[in-house]
């Protein structure tokens, strides 16, 4: 089952993994298109809902982003064109968010990272975001020396030839100006100009041009300066880079500054206190929005004191300190003509409703996700009516769509005045419809509430979960088998005759010797392979014989279990049989075996109860037995030494602390390489207590681990 039509409240870890390698794949497609190309296939609503997707699964499943991740990424690769410019300080973007709720989150957080402040003390700015193309201006000695566009966030483009042509932007700053300063901003295209263009390119018979943003970037990119000047491109200062001297302690001082340097400032920018005031600046400025002559996609808040910017800090690729409260995406209304069951690889049934087909966001939309039961029957995860007056979801109905915050379409709403007489409410099955098992909800022991996702308890008798487990086996972070993709899978599982059939994983290993045997069929004779791609695709399965531990573990499935939680384990155990003889004594939850398990930095309980049930499953063992004499996977690499002296250490943090609030300590310790956990243990190496501190303390001093206190820490790391 495709991954991308399953709610992100409804994803199963391993489903996650799948879906984040699809984001991860379209997002670079995407930004190349958009960043390296100016010619993008999407609307920029449908770019933030894949983004947000991403970024809403990494937020429930921290554990599983990848090193490729989106979030972690800026931009694109720097076109070949043009000669590159490394960015003294890197050039990142800005988080999004999309509702009030979300705008309080965020102000929240920032209160929560700096600790105990007055209510409405931190003051924020708030100014247009420009849709355009950013730009770091690099002065010295007062002249400008260089131009790049962001790039991937590290290198960008020399545009500088280009950037001259732009008669707002000075050549040169005033004399009292630092010796080196780099100003960062927006280049646009003003939407009179715009359409001053395209009506001349018509006149002249030429193709005319999408959008300002796309024409705007692609008239920076020009290798004639002279076709850039005609543009008459503009351009907005905001932000800065590398900078000998700081000539303002706040951000709105710094664009006061750059205003009295001669740069283009936007009038629309205010310096506000209380969420009150910035939402209504936000409404207010989504009223002007089409009256401005440049196009905006939403708001950017930022903190206004540079020294608390600098205590909050940064995320992989975007600061903590700001963010982007973008503008609403597009509904639209269309008609439920069925709604179908897809299963996926862990048994989660999950409902797609099939629609009439209608454009939104400039795309036309036939499906859209309905969750699970409960979301058609209009009922939330905490089991609140939903939608207005809690109104079901039924075959026939009039619904709203909306394609924001997921990568197909939520049915938000139902138009009762147009619900068919016809129309019966909706019965979610109680048989899986792939194998035909009982399809249950499981009961939270603790809560005793009814899961969400209902399940098929079919197993790998359940055809639909044995082909999406050997696909996720084969897939990239797993075992990463290069020919074996999913129409090879679902080829090689459905063939009858014994020397083509692959059910589970060690069949992959084995297709070579069945096939060698004088087969009834030969696979090289088959329509789509061949004596060369057959080859290949033995070659690809035997180099992998030897395996990362990490990737066996993360290639079983276990429920729960993600590529970063496979490598905490690797890291954790060291070897495969370390691992699986912990996880079988890990059974007796009074052993020693589950407690260092719970104890592992990022290992809850609920994690460790689905890897301990995996290992009870004889069917699970007889698959993993017969694998192993097959593959041989290599131990876990030790950690890499660093130079701070609690690289590679657990530290736990308890009590309150004073000169640090918890979320501080932890970025603190996790830049310096030390492993934060939540619980002291007998691998816990340091204990850094605050005022008040309880049972952490009292246990660390009976396992015998180190203590400190705030003072402390800060003398050990040379703070």
């Amino acid at each position: 089952m495709s991954t991308e039509s399953v709610a992100v409240e409804d994803l199963t870890l391993e489903d996650a993994a799948a879906e984040l390698e699809r984001l991860a794949k379209a997002l670079a497609h995407h930004d190349a298109l958009y960043h390296g190309k100016d010619a993008p296939e999407i609307s920029d609503a449908d770019y933030d809902a894949l983004k947000r997707r991403n970024e809403e699964i990494e937020a429930r499943f921290p554990e599983l982003i990848r090193a490729d991740s989106p979030s972690r990424k800026v931009g694109a690769a720097p076109s070949a064109i043009f000669q590159q410019i490394t960015h003294a300080r890197p050039m990142l973007s800005l988080d999004n968010v999309f509702s009030d709720d979300d705008v309080r989150d965020f102000i929240s957080s920032v209160y929560r990272f700096l600790g105990l402040l007055p209510d409405n003390s931190i003051a924020f700015t708030a100014e247009p975001k420009i849709d355009g193309l950013s730009m770091s201006l690099r002065y010295e000695s007062g002249r400008l020396v260089s131009a790049a566009t962001r790039g991937d966030g590290t290198t960008g483009e020399n545009v500088t030839a280009n950037i001259r042509t732009i008669k707002e932007i000075p050549q040169t700053l005033p004399s009292d100006a630092p010796a080196v300063v780099e100003v960062r901003g927006e280049v646009y295209m003003a939407k009179g100009d715009f359409l001053a263009l395209n009506e001349q390119m018509a006149a002249e018979g030429k193709q005319t041009y999408v959008n300002p943003r796309n024409t705007a970037a692609g008239s920076l990119r020009q290798l004639d300066p002279t076709i850039t000047a005609s543009r008459k491109l503009k351009f907005f200062a905001y932000a800065w880079g590398e900078i000998s001297e700081m000539p303002a302690d706040t951000q709105f001082g710094m664009v006061e500054v750059f205003k009295s340097w001669g740069f283009p400032v936007n009038p629309l920018m205010q310096r506000l206190s209380s969420i009150e005031a910035i939402l209504e600046h936000y409404n207010d400025i989504g009223l002007k929005r089409p009256d401005l002559d440049y196009d905006i996609d939403g708001v950017v808040y930022k903190v206004d004191r540079l020294d608390l910017q600098q205590r909050l800090g940064f995320r992989s690729r975007s600061p903590r300190w700001a963010t982007a409260h973008k503008f609403p995406a597009e509904q639209a209304f269309t008609t439920v003509e069925n709604i179908d069951i897809q299963v996926g690889r862990t048994g989660a049934l999950t409902p797609v409703a099939r629609l009439t087909p209608v454009t939104v966001g400039g795309v036309v939309v036939t499906n859209a996700t309905l969750h699970n039961a409960d979301y058609i029957e209009g009922i939330g995860n905490s089991g609140e009516r939903i939608r207005e007056e809690g109104h079901d979801i039924r075959i026939g109905d009039t619904v709203i769509v909306q394609r924001a915050g997921d990568v197909i379409p939520q049915v938000l709403d139902v138009v009762m005045e147009k619900r068919p007489a016809t129309a019966e409410r909706y019965q979610f099955p109680k048989i899986c419809p792939v194998c035909g098992s009982h399809a249950v909800r499981e009961r939270n022991e603790k809560t005793g509430k009814l899961d969400s996702v209902t399940r098929c308890t079919g197993g790998f008798v359940c055809r639909a979960q044995a082909v999406e487990h050997l696909k996720h086996f084969v897939s990239r972070n797993a075992f990463d088998i290069e020919g074996l993709g999913s129409k090879q899978i679902d080829f090689f599982f459905e063939a009858e005759d014994p020397a083509l059939s692959i059910k589970t994983a060690p069949d992959i290993f084995t297709l070579e010797k069945r096939q060698s045997g004088s087969p009834l069929t030969k696979l090289e004779n088959i329509d789509g392979f061949g004596k060369v791609s057959v080859r290949k695709l033995y070659d690809a399965i035997n180099d992998r014989r030897q395996v990362a531990l990490h990737r066996l573990i993360y290639a079983l499935g276990i429920r729960h279990v993600g590529e970063t939680t496979a490598k905490l384990l690797a890291r954790s155990y060291g070897s495969y049989a370390a691992f699986s003889e912990a996880m079988k004594a890990a059974a007796d939850t009074t052993s020693e075996a589950w407690s260092d398990l719970n104890t592992i930095d990022g290992i809850g309980e609920v994690v460790a109860r689905a890897i301990v049930e995996f290992y009870k499953e004889p069917r699970n063992i007889d698959v993993v037995s017969r694998l192993l004499e097959q593959v041989t996977p290599l131990d876990a690499e030790a950690p890499v030494s660093s130079s701070s002296p609690v690289a590679g250490k657990t530290v736990v943090f308890t009590g309150s602390l004073e000169k640090m609030t918890r979320d501080e300590a932890k970025a603190m310790a996790e830049r310096l390489g030390a492993k934060v956990a939540g619980s002291v243990s007998k691998k816990t190496d340091l204990l850094v207590a605050g005022p008040g501190a309880g049972s952490k303390l009292e246990k660390a001093r009976e396992l015998g681990v180190e203590t400190t206190d705030e003072d402390g820490w800060f003398v050990l790391i040379g703070g």
